[in-house]
């Protein structure tokens, strides 16, 4: 631009200060929700792949017997045909711990490197060092909160272990690390070394080809030798589902913050252009062309822009961080950052955006004929709104409030710009009270065993729901009788109900491998999956499954089908269909009592009124123990954590794009308030008080506030119905009702005020400088 236009840009962006400020908050408000957002966008699409890849992770662990193979042997597997690169072996067994309170977990599995890195698996160290020497173990991340910290120590076999750190195994390949020989030293009868291999391969994108790598494994060592395999790809499953649902309710922020900061910066450039018709005219007639004015004013918008998206960016990232911090927890994955091209794609776009807004209102600028904007420049407004006026007047309220509820039909193009702001930003508010409570219920219903106070572990394999599966080849710790257990439960003081459950593998006629059984004792309609279809296990003979199911097998609700577990079959009968998402594989519900040779293992327990959970825990345990049983007090999932995440970010969003409203209503409001300064002056000569001019220019939005409600409750309520079974739809499950249903009749009408209640802040600032103006300054303003 040359030196004049470069004055006039600089002159209307000092001039209107107002204007700048909310362009440049706007955008910043703006930019930095989509930085926020992007950020989490890219990291909830797939960020199992993106840390996997990373790790270099194993697409199969395996667990071998040293009594059948040797480690020689076990280096040379890494050599077959398609492997490409193998890490191991490792010494590795699964141990029963008790930390430093005497509570004791699911039992880990530990393995023995010299170090994180390797060429599989390479570790990420998310606190702390690695285990260099003995008495010292590296746990899990997802150990890492509450349960455990740096400095905390556990018992192992009678070994006394220091937590010095905590790692990210992207496959979960383990849950403790210890050094080699540690590792051999904490091997026992009951708990045998065995030995562990990594392996990556050139085709492994599906079961197929993982099992085709597994049989030239199973070949390739002596009979008996290959204990046990476990696929990456049921570990992706699992973290895919619980990621997808996230895009849907990103995608619906994004939009709405788009679409919002459209709306203000034209409304802000276009209330420009009105109010500087003169001006306009003035620099045609001194020799600017039309495009010289168009360019000047897409400037005047580019200039705050440009610098409210450079602090969009920076504040972005800082508030991206802790909610990456938040995701890398429930997610499970390796270290999670800010992707360098969302910093560079955002402020791109938003640049963009502000030129496009701001270019249809100075295109009109350009094109006004000199003479006509400065006549039209000088001439004072009437007119317009005259019906509105005489329509309010006889209204049984004060002349000032009339007068103020007329106001914005002088100016219907700006006073719509104000309405849609309002109504995008009650859509918000909205859209996130409902999508806070849909979460809130989801985490509450997601797993029904965090709902018991009280879980009290038996032992035996598959412990129930566990997070931290036994590696291929470790043996499951013995298991006490749930008899006893049972008992020592129900004498227990305390005890208000309880019921036991076993994870089993079984077979269904019809879906090829395995399913995984959950098998019910007792009274578990405390422990009840929440219902998108019939009803829960009431008695035997009957089979509850998710949606997958249906869609694998083509069956429906009355069908009946055939469940082996172990050794033993039956014939169930579909009653319900569980809420649940789509995890590593599918999972049914039946009673235990058609499969009489499983036993328990674990018992969820619900205490009575004021009872302590931690006090009854430790209590039960110090009976129980001797049986070799456990009792811990339950404590949130990453499931829970995961809905901690999005109901920030939702909170977080919504606060951005309700902050842009308001701010859009500011600039209406301050472009009103001083084309009518003489008008308010005229007002304050003839006895208009500070008090009735802040209700005059509060009542100027105050309709708009009301319809803005009117019109974005719905549509926000509308929004939510749709997004929600979308959400729902991507993690492979139907919602149940109660996930849906969420907003109540008063809620709704406290939601509609929204719109009142932004209008009315936006308004505040011009009001208070209106009602501060003095009467003779402002009679003298034309």
């Amino acid at each position: 631009m040359t030196g004049p236009l470069v004055r006039v840009v600089r002159s209307g962006v000092g001039r209107r200060r107002v204007q700048t400020a909310v362009i440049a908050i706007a955008t910043m408000m703006a930019v930095a929700a989509a930085v926020v957002a992007g950020s989490l966008m890219v990291v909830a699409n797939a960020p199992f792949d993106h840390a996997f890849a990373a790790q270099k992770g194993a697409h199969l662990t395996a667990g071998f017997d040293p009594a059948e193979v040797t480690d020689a042997q076990l280096a040379a597997t890494g050599r077959l045909d398609g492997v490409t690169a193998s890490a191991g072996p490792y010494p590795t067994a699964l141990l029963q711990v008790t930390d430093s309170a005497g509570r004791k977990p699911p039992a880990m599995t530990f393995v023995g490197r010299t170090g994180p890195h390797a060429t599989v698996d390479d570790l990420d160290l998310t606190a702390g060092r690695w285990a260099k020497r003995p008495g010292e173990v590296v746990l899990s991340s997802s150990y890492q909160g509450p349960a455990f910290t740096v400095g905390d120590t556990l018992t192992a076999s009678g070994t006394t272990l220091s937590v010095v750190g905590f790692a990210t195994s992207a496959g979960r390949s383990a849950d403790a690390w210890v050094t080699p020989a540690q590792l051999r030293a904490l091997g026992s009868k009951d708990a045998p070394v065995t030995r562990q291999m990594l392996y990556r391969f050139e085709e492994a994108g599906s079961t197929g080809d993982i099992a085709a790598d597994r049989k030239k494994l199973t070949a390739a060592v002596p009979t008996g030798a290959l204990l046990g395999t476990r696929s990456y790809l049921d570990t992706k499953r699992a973290a895919d589902s619980g990621a997808a649902p996230t895009i849907p309710f990103l995608i619906a922020f994004g939009v709405l913050g788009l679409v919002m900061s459209v709306i203000i910066v034209g409304s802000v450039i276009s209330g420009a252009v009105g109010t500087g018709l003169r001006r306009i005219g003035i620099l045609k007639a001194i020799g600017f062309t039309p495009r010289e004015v168009v360019r000047a004013y897409v400037a005047q918008a580019l200039v705050p822009a440009g610098g409210g998206i450079a602090l969009g960016v920076v504040l972005g990232n800082l508030l991206a961080l802790p909610l990456l911090d938040e995701t890398e927890q429930a997610y499970g994955t390796a270290t999670l950052s800010v992707a360098w091209w969302v910093d560079l794609v955002v402020p791109a776009g938003a640049l963009l955006v502000v030129g496009v807004a701001a270019f249809v209102p100075a295109l009109r600028a350009g094109r006004l004929p000199t003479v006509e904007a400065i006549a039209v420049g000088r001439a004072p407004r009437t007119g317009r709104g005259r019906w509105a006026h005489r329509a309010a007047g006889r209204l049984p309220l004060p002349r000032a409030v009339t007068y103020g509820l007329a106001a914005p039909f002088a100016h219907p193009v700006r006073a719509l710009a104000m309405l849609l702001a309002v109504a995008f930003g009650t859509i918000a508010a909205t859209f996130a009270v409902g999508l806070t409570s849909s979460l809130d219920e989801v985490g509450r219903i997601q797993d029904p065993e965090d709902r018991a106070a009280v879980t009290v572990f038996t032992g035996g394999p598959g412990v129930a729901h566990g997070e931290h599966v036994p590696a291929p080849g470790t043996q499951e710790p013995r298991q006490a009788d749930p008899a006893q257990v049972s008992a020592a439960i129900e004498a227990q003081p305390g005890t208000a109900s309880y019921y036991g459950e076993a994870q089993q593998d079984a077979t269904v006629a019809g879906i090829t491998g395995n399913v995984r059984a959950g098998l019910f004792t007792g009274d578990s309609g405390t422990g009840a999956y929440a219902m998108t279809a019939g009803h829960w296990l009431d008695g035997t003979g009957q089979l509850v499954v998710p949606r997958q199911f249906l869609e694998t097998t083509g069956t429906e609700i009355g069908d009946t089908v055939r469940v082996t577990v172990g050794k033993e079959t039956a014939a169930l009968r579909i009653v319900g269909v569980a809420f649940g998402s789509a995890e590593d594989q599918l999972e049914i519900q039946v009673n235990a009592a058609d499969f009489p040779a499983t036993r328990p293992q674990v018992f969820l327990v619900d205490v009575k009124a004021g009872v302590s959970p931690t006090a009854y825990a430790e209590k039960l345990s110090a009976r129980i123990q001797p049986l070799g049983a456990e009792a811990t007090a339950n404590s949130p999932s990453r499931q829970h954590n995961m809905v901690l995440v999005l109901n920030t970010m939702a909170a977080l969003l919504t606060l951005m794009l309700v902050s842009v409203a308001g701010l859009g209503v500011l600039n209406s409001v301050v472009l009103d308030t001083r084309e009518r300064v003489h008008d308010l002056g005229v007002c304050k000569a003839v006895g208009m008080s500070p008090r009735q001019t802040v209700s005059l220019v509060l009542a100027s939005v105050a309709g708009i506030g009301v319809l803005g409600g009117l019109v974005g409750v719905p549509a926000g309520y509308a929004l939510h119905g749709f997004v929600l079974p979308v959400m729902g739809h991507a993690a492979g499950t139907d919602l149940p009702s109660s996930v849906l249903d969420v907003y109540g009749t008063p809620q709704l009408l406290l939601l509609g005020l929204a719109g009142l209640v932004i209008a009315l802040l936006g308004a505040m600032l011009p009001a208070g400088w209106a009602a501060g103006a003095r009467t003779a300054t402002a009679l003298r303003t034309e």
